[in-house]
């Protein structure tokens, strides 16, 4: 786009489905604030794929995205976790985002953790008027000389 053309300015529709997206992406985040397994899971569809920074290679069904998460809650008394740029675009039944996130808080031996940023990345689905999770993706930017992911960046 040329700096003399004009966006078209969002439709009343756009506006509501970033609303409506934020609020799941916030009602995650409360949920794994609580370590809710119940609520997490209704943040997803059914058949979700999630890329995550932890093997395998995939997790795939919201089985295995939970039992990925129950990990995470056995080794963390408290979790934090903080998502920073989240930014969408929106389609009639899909849309995709990404965003700057970090897990931290207090492990269940006491001590605290300030976790690692990482890039997450979302592929969102309309089902029965919802949006939920279909495809979620978490990595860290990769130094290739060192073969080693570099976990001490910042947004």
């Amino acid at each position: 786009m040329s700096s003399s053309e004009v966006s078209p300015a969002p439709t009343d529709r756009d506006v509501t489905a970033h609303a409506e997206i934020r609020r799941r992406i916030d009602t995650l985040i409360e949920a794994l604030h609580a370590k809710d397994l119940d609520i997490i899971a209704r943040c997803y569809t059914r058949d979700v794929v999630s890329f995550d920074v932890e093997p395998p290679l995939q997790h795939a069904g919201i089985a295995a995205k939970l039992d990925n998460w129950k990990r995470v809650f056995a080794v963390f008394d408290t979790v934090r976790y903080e998502m920073r740029e989240l930014r969408f675009t929106v389609g009639d039944e899909v849309a995709f985002g990404h965003a700057f996130a970090r897990l931290h808080g207090t492990l269940t031996h006491g001590a605290a953790t300030d976790g690692m940023w990482v890039r997450v990345s979302y592929g969102m689905r309309r089902v029965d008027g919802v949006w939920l999770i279909a495809h979620d993706q978490v990595s860290v930017p990769l130094d290739i000389a060192s073969g080693r992911g570099v976990v001490d960046l910042e947004p």
